[in-house]
């Protein structure tokens, strides 16, 4: 099958304020069937966010730079202009932002703001536009979306907003959709409705889904692949019911282990990973996890290990697992 995304090699580096560059990610690559589920997971400041950002091209020229191929249908984004990709993106690629309320402009309607997609891409007129927002609004499960659409943001609740931004992220049926946290800050009655939602359209549209998160709960109910990315890189990537039943990395088993059960004993603290993510201008020369790690060897400390498959569909970046 050959993939609608492919991330190839991808480094993301940022400047400093004397304008010297450092990475904040490297060596990131990864593919997304049609119709596929992959999820991304780590601690805040992993690379997570910033990767979906790169993906987008939404990384400002003042700000970074990018390197490497990133593939959607075998056409290289890195090689688009801002107005290439302005006309990609919302059309062949799609995200969801981790919050709503700063997502969406505060002082247009949810109509307004819906219907410029329809303009902008599909090139209706006004009144066409509207009619399809109201489609979209009544296909995420809105009600009554024709009142709805007349509503600013601030007058619906977090997941109102949230089916509103997913509505106009598959406005045009995108190949791709990025939702980088679509549940963060929602109770957990709205979040199963989104959950839900997602998968029904990635049935009816086959859009392929980068799906990043922290939350590991999300990614069992709807990843086919998970990739774990610690200090901005991927230190493994499995299928999930591969990953959850035998993790490799031993970042992976700690994050795994992080998870409440509901037959632990309530009287027991939960286990948990010692130490926090390094900042990118202080990533060490070997492991980048060496230093959180139990296991580490002499060879951690002085060597970066590479991302080397375990078998056909299981890679993990770890001198303890294989040979040198």
């Amino acid at each position: 099958m050959s993939a609608v995304l492919d991330v190839q090699d991808l480094a993301i580096n940022f400047y400093s304020s004397r304008k010297k560059s450092f990475c904040v990610a490297q060596d990131i690559s990864f593919q997304i069937n049609k119709g596929e589920v992959v999820g991304i997971v780590g601690e805040s400041g992993c690379g997570k966010s910033v990767t979906s950002l790169a993906i987008m091209g939404l990384i400002p020229k003042t700000s970074g730079f990018v390197q490497g191929r990133i593939l959607l249908d075998g056409d290289d984004l890195l090689r688009k202009n801002e107005k290439q990709m302005t006309d990609i993106r919302g059309n062949n690629i799609s995200m969801i932002f981790q919050d709503p309320m700063t997502s969406l402009n505060p002082v247009f309607t949810i109509g307004n703001q819906l219907s410029e997609v329809f303009i902008r891409h599909q090139h209706m007129r006004r009144d066409e536009a509207l009619l399809s927002s109201i489609e979209m609004l009544r296909m995420v499960g809105i009600p009554s979306p024709e009142k709805q659409i007349k509503s600013f943001p601030h007058q619906l609740s977090g997941g109102m907003r949230q089916r509103v931004m997913i509505a106009m992220a598959l406005s045009c049926r995108p190949q791709i959709l990025i939702a980088d946290e679509p549940t963060t800050a929602l109770d957990v009655t709205v979040q199963a409705q989104v959950l839900e939602l997602m998968r029904e359209l990635r049935s009816q549209v086959e859009t392929g889904i980068l799906l990043i998160t922290h939350d590991l709960g999300v990614i069992a109910e709807m990843a086919d692949r998970v990739i774990v990315m610690y200090a901005g890189q991927i230190v493994e990537e499995a299928p999930l019911k591969e990953l959850f039943a035998a993790p490799r990395h031993p970042y992976t088993k700690g994050l795994l282990a992080c998870i409440p059960r509901p037959n632990d004993d309530i009287s027991l603290e939960l286990p948990t990973i010692p130490g926090t993510v390094p900042s990118p201008q202080e990533f060490p020369t070997g492991c980048r996890f060496c230093e959180r790690c139990e296991k580490s060897l002499d060879i951690c400390k002085g060597k970066q290990p590479p991302l080397r498959h375990i078998n056909a569909t299981h890679a993990c970046r770890c001198w303890l697992e294989g040979e040198e």
